[in-house]
């Protein structure tokens, strides 16, 4: 099981101030849509470049012509690139081709897919890394979480590893840790923290405990 900090509503240069404090703690770091919006995949290559031996995912969410904006992301050295479950099923081949021939892995995000059991098990299917429940910003303002979604979705997934983002906290942890994704992404749960050195290692301490 790895931890994965999800850098959001930072510039480039505060992630990685901020990833410094974190570093021995965390196995990937996310730059998110948000930072990609703002600055580009630059963003991606300096971060791969002041932590060469962390894995860093460019959270691009695509959503069409995915072997290209797989390729470029690629370029820019991210090891793992996002696509979401509601992308037509070629596109997700696209992306899962490209990243292959690159190398790298892709992560399908299911925000917003319904029908989440079934569109699952088309998604692992077409050879993807990794499938991510997702609860976003928006829904967790109205107090939901994923942990349901990720019981769901471990019934079902065969291939893939699994993934769990969305509002996960200290406190909701070892609730998350017990159904055992292969990928816990924690966002504001570190980087809100007054003392984000001591979350991120008890975190990491539960997730291989």
């Amino acid at each position: 099981m790895k931890l994965q900090l999800a850098l959001d509503l930072v510039n480039t240069e505060e992630g990685i101030e901020l990833v410094k404090e974190v570093q021995e703690y965390i196995d990937v770091v996310e730059i998110g849509t948000p930072i990609v919006i703002n600055e580009g995949l630059r963003s991606v290559k300096e971060m791969k470049a002041a932590f060469p031996d962390l894995e860093v995912l460019a959270d691009l969410k695509i959503m069409d012509a995915a072997g290209y904006e797989v390729m470029k992301a690629s370029e820019s050295n991210a090891d793992i690139i996002t696509i979401l479950g509601a992308a037509e099923d070629e596109s997700i081949k696209g992306a899962v081709e490209e990243a292959k021939k690159q190398g790298k892995q892709i992560l399908v995000d299911m925000m917003a897919v319904k029908d989440l059991a079934t569109r699952a098990k088309e998604v692992d299917a077409l050879g993807v890394d990794y499938i991510c429940v997702h609860t976003g910003y928006d829904l967790q303002a109205k107090g939901q979480n994923s942990f349901e979604d990720l019981e769901t979705i471990k019934g079902v997934v065969k291939n893939a590893k699994t993934a769990i983002a969305g509002g996960i906290k200290l406190d909701s942890l070892e609730e998350v840790v017990n159904v055992q994704p292969d990928l816990v992404i924690v966002g504001g749960g570190i980087t809100g923290e007054d003392d984000k050195k001591a979350v991120a290692s008890k975190m990491q301490k539960l997730i291989k405990g």
